[in-house]
């Protein structure tokens, strides 16, 4: 069990999305920790739907085709006054921010204001206020055109549409012929009528940081690195590590931001040692079982500034705690072109904790505490040991209607939004 974040009475949860990794896993910690646990999406069988610690499921509308009717829903629910808390564990935030204030006498919320929570979500907002704060980050360019984008790439590069997660919306380009695939789906997106960022390609260890903060304050902190990839930009085995210069660049991001709430950063540490570079911001706690396995419960620091407590400082999580997730796993391996001998392979040694699995914890699908969760696991072997090469098809096909895009996000901009 983490310490540092004991609720001293079980709290009734609502949880608005339950597709993501980081739902799944806020959900396991929350149900650890006997809160009474209800979930709202828009998928019948998303994947929280196989875990004992929801008590009740609602299908909703979804948040990037219908925003509004995803407020209504979601406010019909809290009316009955039989929630504590609203936890937002992907991009709901963004929404929730927008019209906090008619939100905070229904539930507990911990938010910082929309336009803090604006400048973290869009890549280009949190370039810009990287170079306000002299923080490092790979050389950056802002486009707007196709033109533009052309007069600013050097190979190689990596261009990024100011709004995507989950890896969407990202292009390594190394020549002319990927530049020109990068050219042909942006504009088939509308991705210039927005910012698009052009960064320097760097080589180095993707790393991430979580922090939770109460007005503008941290309280908890911790950092991973990814040791191996999975599917969709995700990591498939993480090791925590203990990083004071990316928590000093944490601290100071989430100070100049006032942060209330959760926030997640990425870096690269590079080949050369030199100081982590920071590439991407998310306004949430990503995966959160990673820093709950190092012994710093992040979900129950949040639970506690949800509901107007301010905690004491919480302190870090451990280091060389090593985790994986299984799905992700074998997703990453079939993605990449594992045949069959390969998955079977993986199988094994996540079966028995042996090759990189050695002594690694199962943070996404905890059979032994949640047996339930066995079964999309399960059915994702299955899959892929029949055909493996559904594996990109079945990694897209985790992300959907719980996720915004620029559409979506210039409606709840809009001042009638509401």
């Amino acid at each position: 069990m983490a310490a540092s974040a004991h609720v001293p009475r079980p709290l009734r949860v609502l949880v608005p999305e339950g597709n993501s990794t980081s739902a799944r896993e806020a959900i396991t910690i929350l149900g650890l920790s006997g809160h009474h646990i209800e979930v709202c999406d828009p998928a019948p069988f998303c994947l929280v739907r196989f875990s004992r610690f929801v008590r009740k499921f609602h299908r909703c509308p979804g948040l990037r085709d219908d925003p509004s009717g995803f407020l209504g829903f979601v406010e019909r629910l809290l009316a009955t006054g039989q929630y504590d808390v609203l936890l937002p564990t992907h991009e709901q935030g963004f929404l929730f921010a927008r019209v906090q204030e008619r939100l905070r006498d229904r539930v507990g919320l911990a938010l910082p204001d929309f336009a803090g929570y604006r400048a973290a979500h869009s890549k280009a907002g949190f370039s810009r206020l990287l170079d306000r704060l002299s923080l490092p980050q790979p050389a950056t360019r802002i486009v707007n055109s196709p033109s533009g984008l052309c007069d600013a790439i050097e190979f190689p590069s990596v261009v990024k549409t100011s709004i995507g997660t989950a890896s969407r919306g990202i292009w390594f380009v190394r020549n002319s012929d990927d530049l020109d695939r990068a050219l042909q789906d942006l504009n088939a997106v509308g991705a210039f009528a927005d910012d698009v960022l052009v960064q320097e390609f760097v080589a180095g260890t993707i790393e991430k940081a979580q922090a939770v903060f109460c007005r503008g304050e941290l309280l908890g902190f911790h950092a991973y690195r990814q040791i191996a990839g999975g599917a969709g930009g995700g990591e498939a085995i993480k090791q925590s590590v203990v990083r004071p210069q990316l928590r000093s660049h944490v601290v100071q991001i989430g100070r100049a931001l006032g942060w209330h709430g959760a926030l997640s950063v990425d870096c690269i540490m590079r080949d050369d040692g030199a100081a982590p570079l920071l590439i991407d911001c998310n306004p949430r706690l990503v995966e959160p079982m990673s820093a709950y396995l190092a012994g710093l419960d992040l979900v129950g620091l949040l639970l506690r500034i949800s509901v107007g407590e301010v905690p004491p400082m919480a302190g870090e999580g451990r280091a060389d705690v090593r985790t994986h997730l299984a799905m992700q796993v074998l997703l990453g391996c079939a993605a990449r072109g594992g045949t069959r001998r390969d998955l079977i392979g993986e199988c094994w040694n996540l079966a028995t904790g042996g090759g990189p699995y050695a002594g690694s914890t199962e943070e996404l699908t905890p059979l032994r505490r949640d047996w339930i969760s066995a079964v999309p696991l399960a059915m994702i072997a299955t899959l892929l040991l029949a055909v493996p090469g559904r594996g990109i098809a079945l990694a897209r096909g985790g992300w959907g209607a719980h996720l915004l895009d620029i559409g979506s996000i210039r409606r709840i901009e809009r001042e009638e939004f509401g």
